[in-house]
Formats: C-alpha cells, sequence, structure tokens
C-alpha cells in the first residue's frame, strides 16, 4: 500500500479550504467572544474516564483508546469537547456565577457520525454554565443561529424536542430501565409496529401518549395537539410550555420544527435540546440543549446548555471559492523594494517574493499583479500571467 494514502474518512485539507475553514473559525470566536463568552482549549488526549458523560456508552464506542506508557492507564483522544469543558468549569474556573466558555479544536471518531462526514471534525461550540432557567437556552438557541447566519448557511430548519416529554412517560408509567431502552430505540427510529408491540403491557394512557410521540412532529401546532393528547403531568406540561416560548421566540430566524420524539442525547441531555438542518447535508449541522448534570462526575454538577457543530461539515454547503489573488514581487535585494512589500502587506495584501523568477511556473504563485520598477517607484501593476 502506497505510504501516502490517509485512513478512511480521514482528509488533508489543501490551501482553499484550509484558509476559508480558519477564517469561519476567527469569525465563529470573535463572534461568541462578542456575546461574552470565554474561549478555553483543552488537550487532545486525557484518561479515558474523564471524556465520558454520565458513562455514555455512545460515546465510548466512538473513541479511540489506547495505554499510556508513564502509567499504565487507558487514555483516550476526544470524541467530543463538551466533556472537558465541564470539567475546567467544575474543577479548574470553579465560579460561583454564570459562566459562559467556548471552544474550536479537531476531535477524531472510531467512525463516522453520517454520510460522507470526516472522523476528524473541527469542532466549535459554547456552553453556558450556573444558570437553569429557559432564558439560558434561549441564548443557546439564539447563538447558534446567529454563527450559521454568520457563516452564510441559509434555509436553516430548527427542530426543537425536549427529553422530560419521554421521561415522564417512564416515570409515571412505572417503565423499567431494559424497556425504557428498546422503546428509546424504536422512538429514535420512529418505528411504530415496533412500539405497538413493545407498549402492549402499560397503562392504556401511556400506551397511547408513547404511540402518538412519532406522529407530533411539524410545526407550532403540535404544541397544541400534545396538550390535547398527552397526560397532564406536571414535568410534561412544563417541557411543552418551554418548547412553545422558544419556538416563538426563534420565529423568524429559520423555519422552527417541533419533534417531541427527539431524544437527541437522551442518556445525558435534561431538558430542551435542538438541531439544525440544511438542505445540502444529510445529518444535523448543529446540535445542543440542556444538560445540567454533565459535571457530576467532575464533582460539581451544575446547570449546563450548549451547542456545537462542524466547521468542515459547514464549509462544504458554502459555494466553492478560490484564495484571493496576491502580488508578485522579484526577488532583489533592494531597500525600497523591502519597504514597498512591508507597506503593502502592512495594509492587507499578500504579497508573494518569487523566488525562481521563472515565467512558467508564475502561475503557481496565485498573483494576478506585480511590482514594478518604474521611473525609480515600485509601483503595482495588472500581472500578465
Amino acid at each position: 500500500m502506497q505510504n501516502w494514502l490517509l485512513p478512511e474518512f480521514i482528509q488533508d485539507m489543501l490551501p482553499d479550504e484550509a484558509w476559508r475553514v480558519e477564517t469561519m473559525r476567527r469569525d465563529v470566536i470573535d463572534l461568541l467572544r462578542r456575546s461574552g463568552y470565554q474561549l478555553v482549549a483543552p488537550p487532545m488526549l486525557e484518561y479515558a474516564e474523564s471524556l465520558l458523560i454520565n458513562s455514555s456508552g455512545e460515546l465510548d464506542l466512538r473513541s479511540f483508546k489506547l495505554v499510556d506508557q508513564l502509567s499504565g492507564r487507558t487514555l483516550a483522544l476526544r470524541a467530543d469537547i463538551t466533556p472537558q469543558v465541564a470539567r475546567i468549569d467544575a474543577q479548574l474556573l470553579n465560579q460561583q456565577g454564570v459562566t459562559r466558555l467556548c471552544y474550536a479544536g479537531t476531535v477524531l471518531h472510531t467512525q463516522p457520525s453520517g454520510l460522507m462526514r470526516t472522523r476528524e471534525p473541527l469542532q466549535i461550540g459554547a456552553e453556558l454554565y450556573g444558570h437553569s432557567g429557559i432564558d439560558s437556552d434561549l441564548e443557546i438557541q439564539k447563538l447558534a443561529l446567529e454563527v450559521l447566519a454568520k457563516l452564510n448557511i441559509e434555509g436553516v430548519h430548527f427542530d426543537l424536542g425536549h427529553v422530560a416529554v419521554f421521561r415522564s412517560l417512564v416515570k409515571y408509567g412505572g417503565i423499567q430501565a431494559a424497556l425504557e431502552a428498546e422503546l428509546f430505540s424504536a422512538l429514535q427510529r420512529k418505528d411504530v409496529p415496533a412500539l405497538e408491540a413493545l407498549v402492549v403491557d402499560l397503562p392504556p394512557m401511556i400506551q397511547m401518549a408513547l404511540l402518538a410521540l412519532p406522529q407530533l412532529y411539524g410545526g407550532l401546532d403540535v404544541i397544541a395537539k400534545a396538550r390535547a393528547i398527552l397526560p397532564n403531568y406536571a414535568e410534561l406540561t412544563a417541557a411543552l410550555n418551554d418548547l412553545e416560548q422558544a419556538a416563538t421566540h426563534l420565529n423568524g430566524a429559520a423555519t422552527i420544527g417541533i419533534d417531541l420524539a427527539e431524544l437527541r442525547g437522551y442518556h445525558y441531555h435534561s431538558g430542551m435540546v435542538f438541531a439544525a438542518y440544511h438542505a445540502g447535508s444529510h445529518d444535523a449541522i448543529a446540535v445542543g440543549g440542556r444538560y445540567d448534570d454533565v459535571g457530576k462526575s467532575f464533582g460539581r454538577a451544575r446547570a449546563a446548555t450548549g451547542f456545537s457543530m462542524d466547521l468542515r461539515q459547514l464549509h462544504g454547503l458554502l459555494i466553492k471559492q478560490s484564495l484571493a489573488k496576491g502580488i508578485k514581487a522579484p526577488h532583489l535585494k533592494d531597500a525600497n523594494l523591502a519597504a514597498e512589500i512591508a507597506q503593502l502587506r502592512a495594509s492587507g495584501e499578500v504579497v508573494v517574493v518569487d523566488l525562481l523568477g521563472q515565467k512558467e511556473q508564475g502561475a503557481e504563485l496565485n498573483c494576478d499583479r506585480e511590482l514594478v520598477l518604474r521611473d525609480g517607484q515600485w509601483a503595482v501593476v495588472k500581472s500578465n500571467i
């Protein structure tokens, strides 16, 4: 096998993509900074148990692992930055009030998370700790949409769900853990025949509610339908109220959908969840929600909500663009030329010194202008290349 081949679903980023993705990263981090979010940069490698959220089996399967030659303990390459940020909030910052943190970094997955997805996403996101009310949920949801707008991702559809809807039915139906897992799986697939087989021994009201969940998907009118169909449990009613408030608040920023069978991240989310979609992608382009117990394994459970997205995935949705052209400069020892190059670069221009000076390789410099000496002065003129 050729030694230049890369593993499946691992790709290089060539200059056009790499520069644009880096520009996207800077734009998003600047937006988050202006919104009061402080940047953190956790390590790529940690002890495996530190990188799991509430012992999440799904996250465990997605993580590459190896043995530390210094300690003999199992290390893992991060598959998600959220647990690391929770650790920083719980153990390093240890603030008592609201803490807003953001991050951008590569994560690694043992398997791609969707069609045509890389196993090396560039994850960027924001987390808000220390506030349990709906106002922090709304802040994070609105911020996620602002990030997508900043990146010129148009035509976004925003799905809202709430894990308390399903959890309240599990609680009041006296459903045991094994059956809960099977119901969860069937709801994720929206597999009604499987649900019908699973609920036969449950109380009639719980049966009816669980069978209704896959159909409770659509616009804001879903909330009214749910109030009419689902039991009037306090937790369930509060969840519907939150969803209604969020959908109303975000209306106009994106098309809003309500999906009461949406249980993304069910094993660690504790409240409202969301996912953004785009016609150009089979998979969600941003995900997030509330996960109030995320810091529990680090000794400090705090109210928390946040979102994340993959910049490499988002780059694929944008119209392809070539790098901006630069200015070619001759390779000469000339003080005036050096001063002119420095001034042009300080003004934001790209100036490339042509070390070889061979016209046949000139196009590779990606320049559409050049510096020429005219009447004793260096001037920028349109290039003939």
